[in-house]
């Protein structure tokens, strides 16, 4: 797998993988009828990098890495993930994590944390504690899922120094 700056003939191949977990409304806290502009624009935005994980040429993964809060702030990180449907469990949403860690110590970030993981999502919850994530609180029905209605959000969190 290669993890490397995203650039701009990937966005069509990153609006594919998110725009069906946006349309689902199951994993992230945006709007399920946001536009292909406005999503890239969140994605691609100027106070991020965002980074493609491929395998064999085909972009099969997307994150974004970014501090958490401005100011005082900024020492921590946070990121976004997005794998393809079609690539989900061959350790993709894995080797990104690993990525942005390494990439977070490489820019001088001392923590990651991770403000609003949906409970539900399983995957996730067990692959950031798999990758030293502690879950420090949980915000309870914080999320409105489309199916589960209101459940659970998670802050995870990671030193990194």
């Amino acid at each position: 797998m290669l993890i490397r700056p995203i650039t701009e003939a990937d966005a069509p191949a990153v609006w594919s993988i998110i725009e069906p977990i946006i349309r689902a409304g199951e994993e992230y806290a945006l709007d399920r009828d946001m536009s292909e502009a406005d999503a890239l624009a969140y994605w691609i935005a100027s106070d991020r990098e965002t980074f493609v994980a491929e395998v064999d040429g085909e972009v099969l993964g997307s994150y974004y890495i970014r501090p958490n809060q401005a100011g005082g702030g900024r020492h921590v990180a946070n990121c976004g993930y997005a794998v393809a449907a079609a690539a989900r469990g061959r350790g993709i949403a894995r080797g990104m994590c690993a990525h942005s860690l390494s990439h977070a110590r490489e820019r001088g970030y001392r923590a990651m944390q991770f403000n609003f993981v949906v409970a539900t999502n399983v995957r996730a919850v067990g692959l950031w504690a798999s990758m030293g994530f502690e879950t420090l609180t949980r915000l309870p029905g914080a999320f409105m899922h489309p199916a589960a209605g209101e459940v659970d959000a998670l802050v995870m969190f990671q030193r990194l120094d």
